[in-house]
């Protein structure tokens, strides 16, 4: 997520990595929490998300979409590579086992917390250049919009000398 707040003459750019998402995710694929607990959730972080657009956050969501086979080609490599070792951990492996419940978690989630204040972008992200681009094309379509400008000097600035 990346949120973008306006109060008075101060903006602010917050990236937040994963989110409240992922509340309805491992929760429900790993059941760690019954239905009735995670499924609430979802109208909990699309009236949160709600509240703060009402109040002029722009919420900027982006889900990365790797396949099946490009995450088992990233495994490998980090599994490969002493650089990237730390990359990985053997519950991946049991995560992956669960692919299919995470697709439709994803889904469900996904189509439960878009909305028309805080949609979601779903990139494709097998390759890291085209992801690239398409984040940089949503965030540039933000920006544009938000129009951020430099705040204004202080006043008097310009008769400061300074020795």
């Amino acid at each position: 997520w990346a949120f973008q707040h306006r109060s008075s003459d101060e903006a602010q750019v917050v990236v937040v990595n994963r989110g409240s998402s992922e509340d309805v995710l491992c929760v429900r694929v790993q059941g760690l929490a019954p239905g009735k607990v995670w499924k609430k959730r979802y109208d909990h972080i699309a009236n949160f998300e709600q509240m703060l657009a009402d109040e002029g956050t722009t919420i900027i969501k982006i889900f990365l979409n790797v396949s099946r086979n490009k995450q088992k080609e990233r495994f490998e490599e980090r599994l490969q590579r002493p650089d990237k070792n730390w990359k990985f951990r053997a519950g991946d492996l049991d995560d992956r086992a669960l692919w299919p419940a995470y697709m439709d978690a994803y889904t469900d989630a996904l189509e439960k917390t878009s909305t028309d204040d805080a949609p979601w972008y779903v990139v494709p992200a097998d390759r890291k250049w085209a992801r690239n681009v398409c984040i940089a094309r949503i965030l540039r379509h933000h920006l544009e919009a938000i129009d951020p400008q430099y705040p204004d000097p202080e006043p008097g600035l310009d008769q400061i000398v300074i020795d």
